[in-house]
């Protein structure tokens, strides 16, 4: 059965269910209001206009209901002709980081970094359906048992994964992970996210263009991270940000933002992170902050920070700051051209200068648990230097992941770089006789 015989079925089932459907009195809403006036309204004032065409309808047509009941139905029916019904209440929560729908009847969210089932659920599986085909329509996608998964995106940012039968065993799956707020570094060591001295090395490191790798599990915060750490960037640079969906908030002036696009209905004009980083080489970059690197686009990323475009970050994901190491050797490989490991060791060896590893805790919290710095050069293994770790303590009855940043001396060569540079070490660090290069 198809999306289409799903939607028709449905309908027929809210026509039985009598005036309390939100269905009916969306029906009615429709059949009240001047489309046309409608269009020329912005998004705030078309939600008044609805709420009072809906209080009307109610007071002449609906059911006796108690003020909180009417509230409740007169969001739902709006909520139902402009959004995404259900789930916009948990859009509107900006402590809710993740939706996950099971079917109709089974609504996740995540909240705090915890897991949790609410209790709100869709009114059939149609309607479900219609809620799916309204966010894939935004990106001309489709979603059926011909093409049963699909990536889209809300206006708004949202990141969206629809999975369907006969894929799904479970029934249509919708998966939403929020747009992340901007977070400023400092913020984030209020947070306990990072302690100070750390965020002020890092910014360092960012202003003396030195090339950084974020990495960590799915989860983790590395596009909240990286959003952060791009605010040392000077206000001077041309900046070119590649994503698979747009998420960063730099907030900078001169920056220029890509996105990658899927493939169409018929299966073309896909546009891909690697096509877009090599468009970007050729746009006069100071800076190519790219959101994540997973396939081929990883050697021309490691190319690019080694021929020029330095102070140039990226996201990979990793479980520990020495297996992105492996990650980014594997992840060159898998490029048409044939290159040994050897050189793509040398590229790495030479290309990426600091490594931050971030984990989220048994809590839900996220924070930097490890940064490197490589020590080693061309023609060696590759070797790192860890100059700060979070040393977590036992977990008590609370749950709450306890601990404290330890930090390690400084290489006297990333220190050399940096004083080059202009930048100040902060003086938590020391600082060792091993050289980086």
């Amino acid at each position: 059965m198809g999306i289409k015989n799903r939607l028709e079925n449905g309908a027929q089932e809210e026509q039985h269910t009598g005036n309390t459907s939100v269905a009916h009195w969306r029906k009615r809403l429709l059949e009240e209001i001047n489309l046309d006036d409608l269009a020329r309204l912005d998004m705030a004032q078309r939600r008044a206009r609805l709420e009072k065409v809906v209080g009307h309808i109610l007071t002449r047509e609906g059911p006796v209901l108690s003020t909180r009941e009417r509230s409740i139905l007169i969001r739902r029916i709006v909520d139902e002709a402009l959004g995404l019904g259900v789930l916009e209440p948990l859009l509107a929560d900006p402590n809710v980081t993740e939706i996950m729908v099971n079917g109709p009847d089974h609504v996740y969210i995540e909240r705090s970094g915890r897991l949790s089932r609410i209790d709100l659920g869709f009114a059939s599986e149609a309607q479900l359906y219609q809620t799916i085909d309204r966010i894939v329509a935004q990106v001309n996608r489709r979603v059926d048992e011909s093409s049963p998964m699909v990536d889209a995106r809300l206006p708004t940012g949202e990141r969206v994964n629809v999975i369907v039968p006969p894929l799904s065993l479970d029934g249509p799956v919708l998966t939403i992970r929020r747009f992340p707020r901007a977070f400023r570094m400092d913020e984030l060591v209020s947070l306990n996210a990072l302690d100070e001295p750390t965020a002020l090395l890092l910014g360092a490191l960012v202003r003396a263009r030195m090339n950084i790798v974020i990495t960590g599990g799915t989860g983790t915060g590395k596009t909240t991270f990286l959003n952060a750490l791009s605010g040392f960037v000077s206000a001077q640079e041309r900046i070119i940000t590649i994503e698979d969906s747009a998420e960063l908030q730099l907030q900078q002036e001169h920056v220029i933002k890509l996105e990658s696009r899927p493939p169409n209905i018929e299966g073309e004009g896909a546009i891909t992170i690697r096509d877009l980083v090599r468009n970007a080489l050729r746009m006069r970059p100071d800076r190519v902050i790219v959101g994540e690197v997973r396939g081929p686009e990883t050697l021309d990323m490691l190319q690019a920070m080694n021929t020029g475009h330095d102070g140039s970050m990226v996201t990979v994901h990793a479980n520990s700051a020495e297996d992105s190491i492996y990650r980014l050797e594997t992840l060159a490989s898998m490029s048409e051209v044939k290159i040994p490991y050897e050189a793509i060791r040398d590229q790495i060896n030479n290309a990426v200068d600091a490594i931050v590893f971030l984990d989220r805790g048994a809590d839900g919290s996220r924070r930097v648990a490890e940064v490197a710095v490589i020590s080693s050069g061309r023609r060696e293994s590759i070797r790192m230097t860890t100059i700060t770790r979070f040393e977590p303590e036992p977990i008590g009855l609370d749950r709450v992941v306890r601990g404290r940043f330890v930090h390690q001396p400084l290489p006297r060569d990333l220190v050399t770089r940096l004083m080059l540079a202009g930048e100040a070490v902060p003086g938590t660090f020391s600082v060792s006789d091993e050289e980086v290069r």
